[in-house]
């Protein structure tokens, strides 16, 4: 089984300007993990499902724009909710 690098936070800055709070957990192949909208980066579900994948791959839980650690640019739109 491949080693697990531990969890690490951190923000990103999307093309408007926009911060995106994320977790990263593990090292290898990346994976999104992309939630519902009426949760977060902290729910017990997603985070069990990071902890698992970690051994193999980096697994990224962010918060959505305007929930959690993330923030959202005015006016909102549907379209800048998606992972590019």
């Amino acid at each position: 089984m491949p080693g697990a690098a531990g969890r690490m936070s951190g923000k990103a800055i999307s093309a408007d300007g926009t911060v995106i709070a994320y977790d990263r957990h593990g090292s290898g192949p990346a994976v999104v993990l992309v939630h519902g909208a009426f949760t977060g980066r902290g729910h017990p579900v997603l985070a069990g499902v990071a902890t698992g994948l970690a051994p193999w791959f980096t697994v990224y839980d962010y918060d959505r724009r305007g929930r959690g650690g993330s923030g959202d640019t005015l006016p909102y739109a549907a379209e800048r909710e998606g992972v590019a």
